[in-house]
Parts: structure tokens; sequence; C-alpha cells
């Protein structure tokens, strides 16, 4: 049996392929990445970009760009606008992709997550969009890189997962601050119950795993709060490290290569008053909507290492891509969109919000 990991082990984009690559896969699904060869200036250029638009854009500007104005789940949320198991994330956020035309009228309903992005005007943030498209652009092609290294760490060709992405695969972004909490320190000896309704309190975003493949976090201040759990349940921080991104493993990478790649539950505790505001950038690689629940051919070996990483582990989150409850990946992910934006859910998805509804009431009672 592995042990559960203590802290989040550090890999330079160059090292790869290293031994150290696998248990990081198997063992922790998180990592920070060095190294990656984004420009300082453009990183400089995104953090002030994000900071700029929280704190420089008139609210009328964000009502005109607001997520629920479109089908996409694109666009700007309010503070404690979107839900993660069940109660509200203190967060202000804008999610955006890399750039697609609305889908067709004969397209899959799950299409509906592939439309332009609701830009704030150049009037407000002239360079906003020049700078998030470079970047977007940039993660792109660093996450197809990072995948293929993941592959051949697995054992797999570099080129296992290109058949699941598309030819103009998108990708998404989102630029998220989470405001200070009034909020005391959790008292001595705290039952816990006390202990829970505290983090409740204190929720930047609630325990959850990221979709799709791999995610790419820029820590853009220097506020902690971000924490990964390891298979005791443990909360082991992940405090900002200059010049790194942290990379998740995804819900898909973790489906796609029959739970090798391990999914790790992450959460982020809000600042609390005085701390300043905490500001985080994080890129999600996506994989294609109309993908199947197909898993890879891993070999033998790397399954057995699998099966002893997963014993004794931790498990409190509802696992998206559940093999046999969805057709392909994309309904999945409009499923669990609705689930987290129900505003979104109520203007454009009403019938598949009463379906969560209708189970999380089932669920509740049960």
């Amino acid at each position: 049996m592995t042990h559960p990991f203590t802290h989040i082990p550090i890999l330079p984009l160059s090292h790869a392929l290293s031994p150290t690559t696998k248990p990081a896969l198997l063992n922790v699904g998180f990592l920070y990445l060095s190294e990656t060869g984004l420009p300082d200036d453009l990183v400089a250029n995104v953090i002030t970009e994000c900071r700029d638009f929280f704190e420089k854009l008139p609210w009328e500007e964000k009502e005109r760009i607001e997520m629920k104005n479109e089908r996409s789940f694109l666009g700007w949320s309010r503070v404690d606008n979107e839900t993660t198991a069940l109660n509200p994330d203190h967060r202000e956020q804008l999610d955006l992709s890399t750039p697609h035309p609305v889908p067709g009228p004969e397209a899959p309903l799950y299409h509906n997550l592939l439309a332009p992005n609701q830009w704030p005007s150049k009037e407000c943030l002239p360079s906003f969009r020049p700078v998030y498209e470079d970047y977007m652009r940039r993660m792109s092609h660093i996450s197809t890189l990072f995948t293929s290294l993941i592959a051949e760490a697995i054992d797999l060709p570099a080129d296992a997962f290109n058949k699941f992405f598309d030819e103009d695969q998108q990708h998404k972004l989102k630029i998220v601050k989470y405001p200070e909490v009034d909020v005391p320190d959790l008292p001595a000896g705290a039952s816990e119950l006390d202990r829970k309704k505290w983090e409740i309190k204190r929720q930047g975003v609630g325990p959850h795993k990221d979709s799709m493949l791999t995610s790419y976090l820029l820590q853009a201040s220097d506020q902690p709060g971000l924490q990964a759990q390891n298979a005791r349940g443990e909360w082991v921080d992940c405090k900002p490290i200059p010049g790194t991104l942290v990379v998740a493993i995804g819900q898909g990478m973790e489906a796609l290569t029959d739970g090798v790649c391990a999914s790790t539950t992450h959460r982020v505790l809000s600042p609390r008053n005085g701390e300043g505001a905490r500001c985080s950038v994080p890129f999600f690689q996506g994989v294609s909507y109309d993908a199947k629940f197909e898993a890879m051919d891993v070999p033998p070996s790397v399954l057995k290492l699998r099966d002893e990483a997963r014993k004794g582990r931790r498990d409190d989150v509802e696992f998206t891509f559940v093999k046999g409850r969805w057709g392909h990946l994309g309904e999945a992910t409009l499923m669990n969109r609705v689930k987290s934006h129900p505003d979104v859910g109520e203007r454009w998805y009403p019938e598949l919000l009463a379906q969560i509804r209708a189970q999380q009431a089932a669920a509740t009672t049960a």
C-alpha cells in the first residue's frame, strides 16, 4: 500500500519522463509544473489584466457579459453564484474558452458548450482580449505536450490521447477572485460538525475534482488557500510558488486511463479579513464532447500499480464520468455545468435542472 502524500511534488516540464512522474500521477494527481516556457512578461500581463477586470471593470459592463445571458456557460459570474458540494462558492469569476462559432441547429444539445466568448469591451480593458487569447494559445500547446508526456509515463504511445481531441479542440479558462470573508479562527477542540460549518463559511470553492483531462492553475496572488486531499482525507496546502503552474489530473483523464491517473479532490479556502483577495487563473484542457467512455489499453504492469495506489483511498466527491450513465463526455459535462450554475440552468436548461434537483432530493432522503 502506498503512503498518502503530505506535500505536492514539483516537476520541471523537461523532466516529465523522469521516474518520479508515474508516482505523481498514480498517487497524487496534483503537482507543481515548473520551467514551462511561458514568457515572464505574458504571465505578468495575465495577472495584471485579471486584477484590472475585477477592480476596474464597471458593474454594468460585467452584467453585459453575465454567464446566464448565453447557453454556453461562458461569461461572468457573481460572488456566491456557483455551487459546489451543494454550497455556494464565495468567488467572482469570468469563464472563457478558445474560439468557437455558435453550433448549428442540428447539433446535439451539449454542443451549446461550444460558442464564442463574452469579452469585456475594448474601451474598458483594451489589452484584456489579446493577452488572454495569447495565453490560451500557449497553454493549449503546453497542455498537449504534457498530455503526451503523461501517456509515455504510463507506457502508452505519446499520441495515445490524440483520438479524443477535436481538430479545433476547445479548451477553457477562468479568471477568479476570492474576496475576503469575516470568519474567526476555528476553536481548538471544535466538533466535527462545527468544523464543517466553519469550512462552509470559508468556501471559496468546495471540494471537487476538475473535469476533462488536465488543468493548469496560475496562482495570481500571494494568498494561500488551495488545498489537495490525500488518501487519509487530510488537506495538504498548495501554496503559491513563483514560476510554476499547479497541475491537476481531471476526471476525464482518470476515466480514459481506467483509473491509472488519479483525479484528486481539492478546494480553496477564502482569505480572511486583512489577508487580501486571492486571484487565480486556471486553464482547463478539453477533450472532444463527442468522445465516448472508451478506456485505453493500459499495460497490465501499470494497472497493477494503479490497484496498489487505490488501496485505502478516500473519495467523497461524486465522479462525473461514470461509464454506462452517459453516451458521450459532452452529456456528462453539460449536466455538471447545469448543476454548478443553476441560474443558467433555469433560463436555458429547465428540464435538465429539474432532473438534477430530483436526484439531489432523492439522495438527501435516502
